[in-house]
């Protein structure tokens, strides 16, 4: 799922695609601009919360990483290239 909120665009994901399937609520991904944007918002997402990928660069992303926060709501955050 997409959806725009005022110049944020907001993704959603129904699963991390690994190992046996089940249902777990949703995934939140946030594009933004910068690297130094997504090390802002990272760090503010796992602040309480629990890192299951540190923010580092990819085939897709200078800068990606995913985060459950402190709601228990995962995020994917990636910088656009």
């Amino acid at each position: 799922m997409t959806m725009q909120i005022g110049d944020q665009t907001i993704m959603a994901s129904d699963g991390q695609c690994q190992g046996t399937q089940t249902y777990q609520g949703f995934a939140l991904s946030l594009t933004v601009k910068s690297e130094v944007e997504a090390d802002r918002r990272f760090n503010a997402l796992a602040e309480g919360g629990q890192v299951s990928q540190p923010l580092t660069k990819t085939f897709f992303s200078p800068r990606f990483g995913m985060v459950t926060d402190r709601f228990g709501v995962s995020w994917m955050i990636h910088a656009t290239p």
